[in-house]
């Protein structure tokens, strides 16, 4: 188990944020394909969740944080926490694009890398706005009060499947398909990053986790935990513990920010 970092907090004007990360691998795989990362400075969380033989998805989920981080961790460190909302959501697919063109053409230089890919959930929190990044089927959750939000829509053939009624609620659970993604990083030439705004109260707490953390542990489960008054990282541990618990068959990677303080007035859209 490695917790990446101790919890961070940064202040914007009034508002400020505590984060903290911890990456297990499982029970079963002997290897972490999981990367996660986040700046408390500028307010990114990244994680990504690996796929591909040999060590692919290992490299495949280093090389988008790594990336990520040096593109457009660099242009958000010189565009400030005032940054307009739209040129973030322009920074964050140009730095995506990079990744998955560095990505994909890793493997296909290297036979032993060939079709590796990785998921991809990112968030910058911001003055009382939060930008929430996705492709493939790594989540984030918000708990605000006493109420788990789903923040993102997976990219698998399950959640299309369920979008078309073609299988109910009760038989995904038992679906042999639920590690089938539609989207990733690195696979094909363009992937587009799903984005979303959201407005931030105080005490907003927000959860980004690869599918080792959402296929072990139930929402019901995952509310139960983070409404727990303990500190942050000892809420990461509770969640990483459970997932081992339940089985713990894939790797496990948890990301947690929190919002305190008093929100300032949104920057215009």
């Amino acid at each position: 188990m490695s917790n990446t970092s101790a919890p961070a907090s940064v202040e914007a004007s009034a508002l400020s944020w505590e984060f903290a990360a911890l990456t297990d691998p499982g029970r079963v795989r002997a290897n972490n394909e999981d990367t996660i990362a986040f700046d408390a400075s500028l307010g990114l969380v990244l994680l990504a969740d690996g796929m591909g033989g040999y060590n692919g998805g290992e490299v495949a989920s280093g090389m988008a944080i790594a990336l990520l981080q040096a593109s457009f961790g660099r242009w958000l460190a010189h565009a400030g926490l005032h940054a307009h909302p739209k040129a973030i959501r322009r920074a964050l697919q140009a730095g995506t694009d990079e990744a998955n063109a560095a990505i994909l053409e890793a493997g296909i230089a290297n036979v032993q890398l060939q079709g590796m890919g990785t998921t991809l959930v990112l968030a910058t929190f911001g003055h009382q706005r939060v930008i929430v990044g996705h492709i493939g089927d790594s989540r984030c959750y918000r708990l605000r009060g006493e109420k788990l939000e789903l923040l993102t829509r997976d990219h698998s053939l399950l959640q299309e499947q369920l979008d078309a009624g073609a299988i109910t609620p009760e038989q995904a659970v038992q679906s042999p398909h639920r590690n089938l993604v539609t989207r990733a990083l690195g696979i094909e030439r363009h992937v587009e990053l799903e984005m979303h705004e959201h407005t931030v109260q105080p005490g907003d707490l927000f959860l980004l986790c690869s599918d080792g953390l959402s296929e072990m542990v139930s929402d019901a489960q995952i509310f139960t935990l983070l409404l727990q008054d303990i500190a942050l990282p000892e809420k990461a541990t509770l969640l990483v513990a459970a997932a081992n618990e339940n089985g713990g068959r894939d790797n496990i990677s948890v990301v947690l920010a929190r919002a305190g303080g008093v929100g300032v007035p949104e920057i215009p859209a």
